[in-house]
């Protein structure tokens, strides 16, 4: 499939205000990059950290030539002009690269061990993998952490939805030799899922030209690549979300709604874009005629039935450890306490006590009602306004929850990237075929 990138050149004084934007940039990711090799805790992040202080110093180092090019006004020839040169070396040296060195030191056995120095792999793939193993078993992929026959710990307990267990079924499936295990890690899944995504929603957009600053938010920033090499389902539901955003946007109601149902089966953080593509169906069917109102029943009918489809037999296994699971954990109100944690307003306000812990939940709840304030004085008509406002929700509700880690500001950062490529897609969009889809006026 061929994917057309925006033009990567400029002309006059826009060409050196990019080009000196791309060199603040990627000096930042080599910033961040540079003290997490040499300060995180944790094995996984160190290693990516000295691999990508190489791709952003690289990408930095490219910027700055096109930059005094630039200002000497001379011309670059051949592909080395292109500001997709630091792009690439990001995703060779920051992405590729450090997830296959992790995935192979993975199979010395490091997984579970209480030793985060140690730790090839986040505790999430491995919870994630353990998961696919339990609902193969038992049903379902939450154990019964009342019934361990000791006291339970953090990394007995799956707080995601069932949906999420799938991406540990390879491993469950075909794991157990060494080449298995390194080809059904499940951070492959994870990365698969959202290229398979990425590249569907380019295709619903017509293949549209992709700006070099989405691709910097999306692909090149830390908050993505640290994921995509250490852990990876956040950028799974991301591409998931931002599939769901494409059909929507191009008229497939139920299709739309199936994705979306699948998103929040697997992370239910990501709950509240279903109040924004609900506005975004209905926009964008007939401009709110009757056939608008069919959209959005079909919609709202196909997200709800999945969702309960997906749901009922994990819960009907056993109710009390989905709900200690799913439910409690997140909230906070489980057994054990969740260990999620940052410098993020929220999390502040909540450490102040109990008194705290109430002030951070309003202000959640005041941030809901704005944004559906928002929606109903704004409702977004296209793909890319619907993105923004999901962004801005998301971002929202992570930084100001009590419970929250600020690896998942890399919803909005994914979300605001392809708000800009949404917004680059030609107007002719490929209409809808039969099948879950409606059609588009």
């Amino acid at each position: 499939m061929h994917l057309l990138m925006a033009p990567a050149r400029a002309t006059g004084a826009r060409r050196t205000r990019l080009f000196g934007w791309d060199l603040v940039f990627y000096l930042g990711c080599f910033t961040f990059a540079l003290i997490t090799a040499f300060a995180s805790e944790f094995y996984g992040y160190r290693i990516w950290g000295s691999f990508a202080v190489a791709g952003y110093g690289i990408a930095a180092v490219h910027s700055g030539w096109l930059l005094i090019s630039a200002r000497l006004q001379r011309e670059p020839s051949g592909r080395l002009g292109s500001r997709w040169i630091g792009i690439a070396a990001i995703g060779l040296l920051a992405m590729l690269v450090p997830l296959a060195v992790l995935v192979i030191r993975r199979l010395t056995g490091v997984d579970w061990l209480i030793t985060p120095g140690s730790w090839a792999a986040q505790p999430e793939v491995w919870v994630i993998e353990r998961s696919a193993t339990l609902l193969l078993q038992h049903g379902t992929p939450y154990v019964d952490v009342t019934a361990l026959g000791r006291p339970p710990e953090v990394n007995d307990y799956t707080p995601y939805g069932p949906v999420m267990a799938l991406f540990g079924l390879p491993r469950a499936l075909f794991g157990g030799s060494p080449v298995a295990n390194a080809l059904t890690d499940a951070r492959w899944m994870f990365a698969l899922a959202a290229c398979l995504c990425v590249l569907g929603s380019l295709r619903l957009l017509n293949r549209p030209r992709i700006p070099v600053l989405s691709a910097q938010l999306v692909l090149a920033c830390p908050l993505t690549a640290l994921t995509w090499a250490v852990a990876g389902p956040d950028l799974a539901i991301a591409g998931m979300l931002v599939l769901a955003c494409a059909l929507a946007a191009t008229g497939r109601a139920g299709w739309s709604g199936f994705v979306l149902a699948l998103v929040i089966s697997a992370k239910l953080i990501v709950a509240p874009a279903f109040a924004v593509l609900a506005v975004l169906v209905y926009v964008r069917a007939r401009g709110g005629k009757p056939g608008g109102r069919t959209a959005l029943a079909w919609f709202v009918t196909t997200v709800a039935g999945t969702t309960v489809v997906l749901h009922l037999p994990v819960y009907l296994v056993d109710p009390g450890a989905f709900i200690e699971h799913v439910l409690r954990f997140p909230l906070g109100m489980g057994l054990v306490r969740s260990p999620a944690a940052s410098p993020l307003p929220g999390h502040l306000i909540a450490g102040i006590g109990p008194a705290g812990n109430a002030i951070s939940l309003a202000l959640v709840g005041i941030a809901a009602v704005a944004m559906l304030v928002w929606l109903a004085r704004r409702p977004p008509a296209t793909g890319s306004a619907a993105l923004v406002r999901i962004a801005v929700g998301l971002g929202a509700l992570i930084l100001l929850t009590p419970a929250t880690r600020y690896g998942y500001l890399v919803y909005p950062l994914i979300l605001l990237g392809a708000a800009l490529t949404f917004r680059a897609a030609r107007p002719a969009l490929r209409p809808p075929r039969s099948g879950l889809g409606t059609t588009s006026s």
